[in-house]
């Protein structure tokens, strides 16, 4: 394993507007997908200066090529059907309405991969290391199973969660042939574990939460597993939801921690820590030597620029509990988990990346 990034970052940037025009005149038939394609090459050309500019030191496309962190599995396998369950947002705008996430409604088929060549491009033109971003497993678990549908391909959600690994592990092994530096499972549904309103409705539809929790720590551990460490650093990243600025959980890590920081095999863990709503840093006991955590102290859902002096502050009350050698520092997730983006400008999100890597330079020299 590489030594780690001190100053992180998620991966997903706010999307320019000629993106998000480009996007919205190929769906409508009047431009090309060559001409999506050179739109979206000139703004992650541009995205990776603004990352070079700001003093990062690890590279991201900002997800430019997505709808969404988690529609390119359905995008690319088949057996996924249009029939979203209802998410409760909570924040700016918050309420009821359709996840982006599909429902497996017959066997899962891969047609191609989930990235294509997202990797291919990013290796090329970066001025360093990338990071490439896929949806853990764990996920499809939480949102992906239906009964009335899914059961009709699969005995089981275990049997169902199988056939996601075995994708989303062979997709980790092409990362890796492309020359990923950084591969980090995104998982922010497991959320439902943390937050006690969802543990009771786990309960409620028989299901035992604990019990469900070992069993996606060991499918996400099972999409890495045995694969080569020497060279690459393997993340998971943990929110509570990120859709324009809002979002679905909250509570602290403590029913999590024990399963997932001890359980999980990976070398990073990225966590939202921004919040009252994250609780304190107590869960970073059980983060095992040799694991980094990256704090997620900056907040992508408001434009508010955090003082240095402030983030210190914070990165001395977790050193409290994990020693500091083994912290980072990052935003708390994507400026741009949708397409559509969070609730602030583009400079905002380069004046809290810059200031990420600011703290670092002052807290690690």
């Amino acid at each position: 394993m590489p030594p780690p990034f001190r100053a992180d970052q998620v991966g997903s940037l706010l999307r320019p507007a000629s993106v998000l025009i480009a996007r919205q005149d190929y769906a409508a038939g009047s431009l090309s997908r060559e001409a999506l394609r050179a739109a979206e090459d000139a703004a992650i050309l541009s995205a990776l200066e603004g990352q070079r500019r700001v003093g990062l030191e690890i590279f991201t496309d900002g997800e430019f090529r997505r709808q969404s962190w988690i529609t390119d599995m359905a995008d690319s396998v088949g057996g996924f059907v249009p029939q979203s369950r209802t998410v409760e947002w909570q924040g700016p705008g918050g309420g009821a309405e359709p996840s982006t996430s599909s429902v497996v409604g017959a066997r899962l088929e891969p047609r191609r991969r989930l990235t294509g060549q997202q990797a291919a491009f990013l290796k090329q033109h970066s001025p360093g290391p990338i990071k490439m971003t896929v949806p853990a497993p764990s996920n499809f678990w939480v949102v992906s199973w239906k009964v009335g549908v899914s059961d009709q391909a699969y005995a089981s959600r275990s049997a169902m969660l199988q056939d996601v690994v075995n994708i989303v592990r062979h997709e980790v092994v092409a990362l890796l042939d492309d020359g990923a530096d950084y591969v980090q499972l995104d998982a922010p549904f497991y959320g439902v574990f943390i937050d006690a309103r969802y543990r009771d409705g786990l309960r409620q539809s028989g299901v035992d939460p604990d019990a469900a929790l070992r069993e996606v720590v060991a499918a996400d551990n099972a999409a890495i597993a045995g694969l080569r460490r020497d060279d690459v650093t393997f993340g998971l990243h943990i929110c509570r939801g990120n859709s324009r600025s809002r979002w679905l959980y909250e509570g602290s890590y403590d029913q999590v921690a024990e399963a997932l920081f001890s359980g999980l095999d990976v070398d990073a863990f990225l966590l939202e820590y921004d919040s009252p709503r994250d609780g304190d840093f107590s869960p970073l006991r059980f983060v095992p030597r040799g694991k980094t955590a990256v704090l997620g102290l900056v907040n992508t859902k408001a434009p508010e620029l955090e003082s240095v002096d402030a983030l210190r502050r914070r990165l001395d009350e977790a050193a409290g509990v994990l020693p500091l050698e083994q912290l980072a520092l990052s935003p708390q997730c994507g400026f741009a988990s949708v397409a559509q983006g969070n609730l602030l400008s583009e400079d905002d999100q380069w004046r809290k990346l810059e200031r990420v890597v600011e703290t670092v330079h002052q807290v690690w020299g």
